[in-house]
Formats: C-alpha cells, structure tokens, sequence
C-alpha cells in the first residue's frame, strides 16, 4: 500500500498530494530525498532507501524535465508493489496534459489518479497470475524430463556422461535444486562424482575435497594449522618463545626503547629547548586565488569527432533544419556521446569510475525529455548541466566557517575540538601545524594534543612543530590509550583556558578493525566538534573504499545510538597532482562532507580553500 504519492515543481512548489493516502510518514522521507538525493546529484538510481524509528520506506520518483516536474511515491520497504513505477510514468503522462504554470492547486486530478491507480494494480495482478500460473507446468516439465533421462540411461552411461560432458551434469543438478527434491534414479546420477568410479578421473574431486574439509579444519580452529597427529607436541603456552635483545661483553643493561622526553604530571614536555622562529608570513587560507573566465571546448572537439558519420547519414539540410528549429526532445540515445566523452574525460581526471558513471546517469535523468534550443549542441548542453551538477556537489551544504565556530565555544568557555584522522603517510601531523600555524594568524590559542601513541616518532614530530610554532602541546608518551590521552588534554585546555585543540591521531588502514575500535573510541569518548579526514589528492578509486570504509566503521563500532561521522575533509599533496583533482570530487561524492583544506606545500603557509570554480573548470578541461 502506498504511504505517500506528491508531484511538485523543481523549485519546491507542491502542486498536489493524494488525499486519500492520509497516513503520516515518520521522519521526514521525502526532504531527505531532495537533500540527499536529487540536489547531490544521485537522481540516476532507481530507488532511495529512508529509515526511519519505527519504519522503513522505499521512495521511487520520475521527472519531467521540459516541464520541470518530479513525482515521487513513498511506500514500505517491507512491500514489494510492482505497479509503482507504471503508475508514475502514467501520472507523467496525464498531468503533464493538464499542467498549467499559473495554476498552483489541481483538485481535479483525483479522479484521474484513482482510475490510472486502478488500471496499474490490474496490470500488476494479472503479471503476477501469469508468473504464478506459469511455475508449475514448467516445473512438471523439468521433473518428466529428470525422469525420462534417469530411466533411458544405465548407470555406467550416466557417469561416463557426467564425466564428460559438464553441461548435462550442469542440468540435472539445477532441475534437483529447483524441485527440491529428487526421485531415486536422480541420486544415482550425482553420487558417483563425488565417490571413486573411474579412478584417475575422480582423483582430482578427493583432492579438492580434501583440501576443503582441511580449510574448514583451519577455520574453526583459528590459527591452529597442526593435524591430529601433532596435537601431543602442541607448546606449553607458558614457555612462549620471545625475542631478546642481544647482550654485548661489558655493556650495561638495556632500558626500554622509549626516547620521548620525560613529562610532568600534566602531559607538557620539556620547554628547554631552543625555540625556532616560524612566522613565515600570510597563510594561503586568507589569500583569494583568481579564476580566468576562458572557457573550454575540448568536449565538444571530442564529440565532433565521435559523431562525424552520424552527421554525414542525416544530411547538410536536416542538420541545418534542427539548427534552426531546435530539436523536439532530447532522448538518450543523443545525450550518449557526449556523456560517454564526459565520463572519459572525468576518470583521466582522477574521479572514480563509480562516481563518475553515477553523475553521467543523474546528468541523463535530468536532461531526458528535455526540448533543445535552437542553435545548441547536444554537447554544450550536456557539459553545461554537468558544470552545474558538479558545482552543486562540491558547493558545501553547510557552513565551514571554523573561526565562527571557535569563537562560539570560546563564548561557552570550552575549548573548540578538532580530531584529525586518516590513513597511513597522508600527512595529518604536517597539515595540523598548517592548520594550528592559520589559527594563530587569526589571535586563536591553540594547544596540540600528540595522541598518536602507536607510530615511532609521531610525538617527536608534533612537538618540533609545536617548538617551532610556539605553542604548548600534550603528550604522554606511548603506548598509551588515545582516547584517555585526548580527554586530558581537553581537560588541561579548559583550564588553561586554550581556545583550539588539535588532536594528532595514528594512521590506520580502513580494513584494520583494532585501530578503527580504538578510534571510534576517542570520538565517542570526546565527542569532538569536528572531525576532519585526511586523505591525499593522489588517490583515484580507492578514495571511494577508504571514506565509505571509515564512516561505515565508525557507525559499526560506536555504542552511541547517534554515532558520529566524518564532518570535513582535508586534501593534501594538491601540488603534485597537476590537473588530476578528480580525489576532491570523488571524496565529497561518496560522503556528502566538504573540502575544508587543502595543503598544497611543504611551509606552515601552504594552506588554501577549495576553489569550487577551479576545479570544476579543470574537470571538464
């Protein structure tokens, strides 16, 4: 049954909703839709899943692009109705007859609704009695046939043939399973292969089989790999072997490898050291990058190229004749082209073939049904709706002014909590002083907290940041709980009264389940305003599996009911990378977080904002 069924306008005008489905949604479905959904362009897929406490929905929808209409139709995730997308293509159809700009309200339509709504359950009742009418004759069918082959042939010749020919093997096997149960000449047929009948044919299957028992034995037993003849010389786990550090003649004991330099009670280090100057001048962050406004047409060089047959088969005159009167509607098999140019295009670029193909089928949703103008390529239209698209995916749905935000906590006396995470080498410590350097710039105290307890040297590193920048860092060495270390510093900033916290986290792989735990931990525990992703500008489609990776692990692993995502996104190595910026847009895509920073150098200055129009320029170069 249907829970809701609207259509509206594109700019959000609700023209009309079905009366008679008075049920009220939990949630809010259909805003989310928008949200997430059609304004990040995700419009290619052929439903969209809401839950919500207490309910699941399934919401489908169909557009109108020449009128710019969307209707849409919410039901239960629980209810597979098959006449739903009949019926809105029906609705389509029919509204789109008695549309009318200036009219807001169509009470009239109610009476067409129930009559194409009747028409789509019939069709849907007579496709499923003819689905189900047609099961059993071909059932019985498959049964005479099992028999039959089972009766004609002897035993000998049903092994040879089983042996031989893989594809009645194939057969008879599929017909046992769909039946779900089989007669006794069947089980003749399929209990020689697995036995020894024809000696060296079989000894490959005993091999196999024997090798799978022996995974099975793996498995179950962990790490146990010795047979049951060894299991009497199994270790004494008390007399573990470890490895000790070799003793020279005449040399003193050993101390444990810990070259961190002794804190005090309150995580400081050590302020003996010389302190280096760091004011290296204006940070990148203030500075506005200008954008030439030149415009490009490689595009449309591409699918010249790729349509120069098809332009020769219409004709000079139909093509001048389409010129000038402007072709009626777009189809897809003219928007192809030139979006398979786009989706080359957009992959040399860095940008993950998934996404990449995504966007392609979202920018085709919205651009089918659509009436051409008159002298406009099918190919400038296609790339200026892809500008449009990508502009809205990387333009930021909320606002990442974080000195606002740090001077609002500041008002509440706490300090602002920015946790920074990622893999392994992308460079989180090194862009946390750019980002601690860009704080400073702007009169903000910040205090490092050096909670990368795991990777040798991590401390080390914060902290001749910290000297060189002049500002206080907490540490406790290693081999200590992140988390705990974390909560202190917070604590010791409160009362020191810093107004940031830039908390240094190990690098960790997506796949590395301990280290994800533990991270999840320190977020939970601390609950920070911000937690920022640093990932590289290098990567193509792995960015998709690392981001999705790290959000699915923090909703997997957290004991909140309202687990905690990644909030920002922060870019590094963008000067290696040349016109390959395709990480930014495939990152924002999968996670629907921002670019907030992007470190594009080696000095604490070589930090910028993201330029939406630069680097949409670039991906349709």
């Amino acid at each position: 049954m249907l829970e809701q069924l609207l259509i509206f306008t594109r700019g959000g005008l609700i023209l009309w909703t079905c009366k008679e489905l008075g049920n009220a949604l939990k949630g809010s479905p259909i805003d989310t839709l928008i949200r997430s959904c059609l304004l990040e362009e995700r419009s290619g897929a052929a439903s969209y899943s809401y839950d919500a406490p207490g309910a699941s929905y399934t919401l489908k929808w169909t557009f109108h692009n020449e009128l710019g209409l969307v209707f849409v139709a919410v039901y239960q995730r629980i209810l597979h109705l098959l006449y739903v997308d009949e019926l809105l293509a029906m609705m389509r159809r029919e509204f789109s007859e008695i549309y009318d700009p200036k009219r807001t309200v169509y009470n009239d339509f109610d009476e067409t609704f129930r009559q194409l709504r009747r028409e789509a359950e019939a069709r849907a009742e007579e496709l499923k009695k003819s689905k189900q009418t047609d099961k059993p004759v071909n059932n019985k069918k498959k049964q005479g046939q099992v028999q039959k082959a089972g009766s004609d042939k002897g035993s000998k010749k049903s092994e040879g043939s089983l042996a031989t020919d893989g594809g009645d093997g194939d057969k008879a096997k599929g017909h046992k399973l769909e039946n779900g149960h089989s007669n006794g000449n069947h089980v003749e047929m399929e209990e020689p292969r697995a036995g020894v009948v024809n000696g060296k044919e079989n000894t490959s299957s005993n091999i196999s089989a024997f090798d799978v028992s022996k995974l099975q034995k793996r498995t179950k037993g962990g790490k146990k790999t010795d047979t049951v003849v060894n299991k009497g010389s199994k270790p004494d786990p008390k007399k573990k072997a470890t490895k000790k550090n070799r003793v020279w003649d005449d040399a003193p004991p050993e101390t444990k490898l810990d070259f961190t330099d002794p804190v005090d009670g309150n995580g400081s280090g050590n302020d003996n050291i010389e302190v280096v100057a760091a004011n290296q001048g204006e940070s990148m962050m203030d500075v506005e990058e200008i954008i030439s406004s030149d415009s490009e047409g490689e595009v449309d060089d591409n699918v010249q190229k790729d349509s120069k047959p098809e332009a020769k088969k219409k004709g000079w005159f139909s093509f001048m004749f389409q010129s000038f009167a402007g072709k009626a509607n777009l189809e897809k098999e003219d928007l192809e082209p030139a979006l398979k140019a786009l989706k080359d295009g957009l992959m040399t670029k860095n940008v993950a073939e998934e996404i990449a193909e995504k966007l392609c089928e979202s920018v085709a949703a919205s651009l089918e049904g659509k009436k051409l103008a008159s002298f406009t390529r099918v190919s400038s239209t296609v790339q200026a709706a892809m500008e449009d698209a990508l502009v809205r995916i990387l333009t930021p749905r909320r606002s990442i002014d974080i000195l606002r935000d740090v001077h609002a906590a500041k008002e509440q006396r706490k300090p602002y909590v920015v946790v920074f995470v990622g893999v392994n080498g992308v460079g989180k410590s090194t862009n946390l002083a750019k980002v601690a350097y860009w704080l400073l710039q702007h009169n903000v105290s910040v205090m490092m907290a050096a909670c990368d307890t795991f990777r040798s040297g991590a401390v080390e590193q914060l902290r001749t940041h910290a000297r060189r920048l002049q500002i206080p860092i907490f540490e406790k060495g290693y081999e200590k709980d992140p988390a705990i270390v974390a909560k202190e510093a917070i604590q010791e900033a409160t009362r020191n009264g810093s107004d940031v916290v830039l908390v240094d986290t190990a690098g960790r792989m997506q796949d590395n389940e301990p280290l994800m735990r533990a991270l999840s931990k320190l977020i939970y525990l601390n609950n920070p305003d911000l937690v920022l992703f640093v990932g590289e500008a290098l990567v193509g489609n792995d960015a998709v599996d690392q981001l999705s990776k790290f959000n699915q692990k923090l909703v997997d692993l957290s004991t909140s009911p309202t687990p905690r995502l990644i909030d920002g996104i922060l870019l590094t190595k963008f000067d290696t990378i040349d016109d390959k910026v395709g990480a930014a847009l495939s990152m924002v895509y999968i996670s629907g977080a921002p670019v907030m920073f992007v470190g594009c150098g080696q000095s604490y200055t070589d930090l910028k904002k993201l330029n939406v129009k630069s680097i949409v320029k670039t991906l349709l170069k």
